[in-house]
């Protein structure tokens, strides 16, 4: 009777630490590192235990089913063959003598056949070989002169490649091209800070075109002003310059009429039209306006312009010499 009842007491302690193990299981937190809880952990541990425990015990089987074989047939002892001591000429006979790939490469000969390769010669008892020219050197000797020739022909006397000369203007076309290609594609880029002093024709026209349509009413078909000020002077209200300039068409100067052009014309347009306004500079219409504002003393436009493909590749050449 005492046997039945401490056995029901160790059962029901047992069960209980069970589902004590259980609940503090289900509340442990998942490993930061793998993703899984502790309990996966430790089912994916015991897999890789069975696995382990599965293939030594395979390895096991086939070991004991080779030894069960032997014990009911045994191999027969056989006493080792005695073979007959051979000197050093005779074993290089028997050997199988393959040239490896550096001999071959290199077209080495046995020393067997380095009395065949001697030449008539001998200075102080020194012999000299005629070894043979490797293949592949000869290979790329005769592949040299065949491309020189192939080269001669294709460039120089047939003309159907292009040389350093042409080849040196074919790739100035081509950065030119890409030149413009940047240009338009980054045009709406251009603000007050990077504008760049472009007296180019094709500028100046779109300027000179926008500025008609735009700024005539205010400041004259010829910029000598008229509600606006003059334009082609030196004296300036918000400061001159191609940098100023764009400044204020793109923001404008509500305080004094002129509406700010950021919202109608793109970056590139305005940058026209600045443009545009520096190259009236000195023209001295009739009619113009009084200056107004204060005198701008401006460096050297030039200092400020784009580069042009020629110009930076002169630079380049100039600072090589």
């Amino acid at each position: 009777m005492k046997k039945i009842n401490l056995t029901i007491l160790f059962s029901a302690l047992s069960l209980s630490v069970f589902a004590t193990d259980e609940k503090a299981v289900a509340v442990m937190p998942s490993s930061p590192g793998l993703g899984l809880s502790q309990t996966n952990l430790l089912i994916v541990i015991l897999l890789i235990f069975a696995f382990v425990l599965l293939f030594v015990s395979i390895t096991l089987l086939n070991a004991f089913k080779v030894m069960y074989r032997e014990q009911l047939n045994p191999t027969p002892y056989s006493a080792p063959e005695k073979l007959p001591v051979l000197d050093y000429g005779s074993w290089l006979k028997q050997k199988k003598n393959k040239p490896s790939v550096w001999e071959k490469l290199l077209s080495l000969k046995p020393i067997e056949q380095e009395k065949d390769l001697e030449i008539d010669h001998a200075y102080d008892g020194i012999k000299e070989l005629n070894n043979p020219v490797p293949a592949w050197f000869n290979v790329l000797f005769f592949g040299t002169m065949i491309f020189a020739i192939c080269y001669l022909f294709y460039y120089h006397i047939g003309g159907y490649g292009d040389l350093q000369d042409q080849e040196y203007a074919n790739e100035m076309v081509k950065a030119q091209q890409d030149k413009v290609a940047f240009l338009e594609k980054s045009s709406n880029t251009i603000d007050e800070n990077s504008v760049k002093f472009d007296n180019t024709q094709a500028v100046l026209e779109e300027g000179k075109g926008i500025f008609n349509t735009n700024c005539v009413v205010c400041h004259g078909d010829k910029g000598q002003g008229s509600i606006g000020p003059n334009l082609t002077d030196e004296f300036w209200l918000h400061g001159g310059g191609v940098n100023n300039v764009f400044k204020t068409i793109k923001y404008g100067v509500p305080d004094k009429g002129m509406i700010s052009w950021e919202k109608t014309l793109s970056p590139k347009q305005i940058s026209a039209v600045a443009n545009f306004i520096m190259s009236l500079k000195d023209s001295k219409p009739e009619g113009a306006k009084a200056p107004q504002g204060d005198k701008y003393e401006e460096k050297d436009p030039q200092d400020n312009a784009m580069k042009s493909v020629d110009d930076s590749l002169s630079i380049t050449d100039a600072t090589k010499k």
